[in-house]
């Protein structure tokens, strides 16, 4: 794996004893979380022309990025989550690719020097976070709910965690928050802070992330999407920071799998309600980008 290659950084101050983990990016820091909720980051890879999956509706960056400083930087960025949120679609989709793990993935880091680092930053075991309204799957059918080598959660609704608590046997790995539930009886509005099911199901988001705030102790929580997930934890104010990966291609948004989509495919701020965003770093390998924003607070833009 080779250095990236800072073009401009104003988001990390000089330390003075870096960790060497960190000498292939250069220093990495975050503020201190909101009193109420974690400093919530969310990191992404897209073509030049913004789509983020090349299959279809479904959301998976693996193909996109073709890049082993995105996959070592995912790494990274994880080694100081204290969990990592994912909707359970990306599971789903990453299940179906031909990968040799036919029980899906589980989202940990890989790198021996991360893992060091996430040790002395102060974090604890590594979790991942399932987010899905309406439960309809077999936690038996992932292997990411072993626990062998993460803590799972799976958050879901009040329905939805009794269908999985069906399902666990005694002393089970897995741990099931049911956030609060709000109607099905239609879908939320484009820019509603509520993360929907297809199934029209939706969980209030702000209360969803106080629940695992509470529950865990988070300070730090790396949102890893997909899309729909991104999406309306940035639409309900809950996302502080954004790393993009841009690749060098371009794919446009037809194919055989259908409408390929960008980062919010299924919302549309209106003028005011656009979100900005301060451009803090910028690094490069060959002809990748390695952007990092910061959202401007609302008052500002």
């Amino acid at each position: 794996m080779r250095d990236f290659q800072v073009l401009f950084d104003h988001a990390s101050p000089d330390l003075a004893s870096p960790n060497h983990a960190l000498a292939p990016y250069g220093n990495l820091t975050f503020p201190s979380p909101p009193a109420n909720r974690p400093w919530i980051y969310a990191n992404f890879v897209q073509t030049i022309d913004g789509i983020v999956s090349l299959l279809g509706d479904a959301a998976s960056g693996a193909d996109i990025s073709g890049s082993p400083e995105d996959r070592w930087l995912m790494d990274l960025l994880r080694a100081h989550a204290d969990a990592v949120i994912t909707g359970i679609g990306t599971l789903r989709l990453e299940q179906s690719l031909e990968r040799p793990r036919p029980r899906g993935p589980v989202f940990r880091i890989v790198d021996p020097e991360l893992l060091q680092l996430r040790s002395s930053l102060g974090r604890g075991r590594q979790r991942n976070i399932l987010v899905s309204a309406h439960a309809d799957f077999q936690l038996s059918d992932y292997a990411v709910f072993d626990g062998d080598s993460v803590d799972a959660t799976v958050l879901t609704s009040t329905q939805g965690a009794q269908r999985l608590e069906a399902q666990c046997p005694p002393h089970s790995p897995v741990d099931i928050v049911a956030g609060s539930q709000l109607s099905g009886n239609a879908a939320p509005a484009a820019a509603s802070p509520h993360y929907a099911s297809p199934h029209n199901d939706s969980l209030d988001l702000h209360q969803a992330v106080a629940a695992l705030t509470a529950r865990y102790g988070l300070r730090y929580l790396l949102c890893e999407g997909g899309p729909q997930l991104y999406s309306s934890m940035l639409a309900a104010s809950l996302i502080d920071e954004l790393f993009l990966t841009v690749s060098p291609i371009q794919a446009g948004r037809s194919s055989p799998y259908g409408i390929r989509p960008n980062l919010l495919p299924q919302i549309g701020f209106s003028r005011e309600e656009a979100v900005h965003w301060n451009w803090l770093s910028c690094r490069k390998v060959d002809d990748y980008q390695f952007h990092r924003f910061r959202r401007k607070p609302a008052a500002t833009c």
